[in-house]
């Protein structure tokens, strides 16, 4: 695997410390991802998201989803059946998993419904109005005031 050296990305920016880390954990990380259960992440407006995860023959209430830390958190525990089933085939996964996705600064989970098998979470972005743009103002320098000058045309004073 290669190493990368972020010491000039540090160098060249202010601020951006979380940003560097971010890039330095993915480029670290494991390769094997979990791939279960599959999700889609969706751009519904210009500051909104939505999170679609595949959680068929999962109920609302054996699914849990939670933020802590600037991370989403959805996870789901499947209670064990009263009556075990004899299956032919078993190809609907209804396994438990906890599944991490890392929210962005300011990304707010707005809600979650479940519907048709599909666990749908939604975020929207709100920047602050610290950090939103504004104009500054350019001022003038401002005038000198008899106090603040110094008459160079007095004659020195004279200590005998």
């Amino acid at each position: 695997m290669r190493n990368f050296d972020l010491a000039p990305l540090y160098r060249a920016t202010v601020g951006f410390d979380r940003i560097a880390d971010l890039v330095d954990r993915a480029l670290t990380a494991d390769v094997a991802q979990p791939t279960y259960p599959p999700y889609n992440i969706e751009k519904t407006d210009e500051n909104a998201y939505r999170i679609s995860i595949a959680v068929a023959g999962f109920t609302p209430e054996e699914l849990a989803v939670e933020v802590k830390d600037g991370a989403l958190f959805v996870t789901a525990r499947k209670e064990a059946e009263a009556a075990e089933r004899q299956y032919l085939h078993r190809g609907i996964a209804t396994r438990a998993f906890e599944r991490r996705f890392a929210l962005a600064d300011h990304v707010r989970v707005t809600g979650a419904t479940h519907e048709h098998g599909m666990l749908h979470i939604d975020l929207l972005r709100e920047t602050p109005e610290a950090l939103k743009p504004r104009r500054i103002a350019i001022g003038r320098p401002q005038a000198s005031t008899p106090a603040d000058v110094v008459d160079a045309r007095a004659e020195p004073v004279s200590v005998n």
